[in-house]
């Protein structure tokens, strides 16, 4: 009964194979993403350091859809962007975006 699950198991995988092979394109492919859906920074002072350094990964619905956060974990966030996830954003600018981002998404 085993043997027959196994030989089951590797036809199934054999013919997903086949059938993927078979849909591969054969030339140029491109996606059209649905970019912000009218979604854009608030203005206001940091917001060039939210361009500059949120949306190099990031769109800016993304951003301004998040939950209302408080400062500490505004902090936190931009901590994460640049360790782990390895974002370049400079020292010197961790405090601009950090008060941007609690001013304009944020909590008190």
């Amino acid at each position: 009964m085993t043997r027959a699950l196994i030989g089951v198991a590797c036809a199934l995988a054999l013919a997903g194979t086949a059938a993927s092979a078979a849909t591969v394109p054969r030339g140029p492919v491109s996606i059209t993403l649905p970019g912000d859906a009218g979604f854009a920074f608030k203005p206001g002072p940091g917001v060039i350091a939210a361009q500059t350094y949120c949306l190099s990964c990031h769109s800016s619905a993304y951003v301004s859809t998040q939950p209302t956060l408080s400062r500490a974990q505004w902090t936190a966030e931009v901590a994460k962007m640049r360790s782990p996830y390895g974002a370049t954003i400079p020292d010197d600018q961790v405090a601009t975006l950090v008060e941007y981002l609690t001013t304009q998404y944020g909590k008190p």
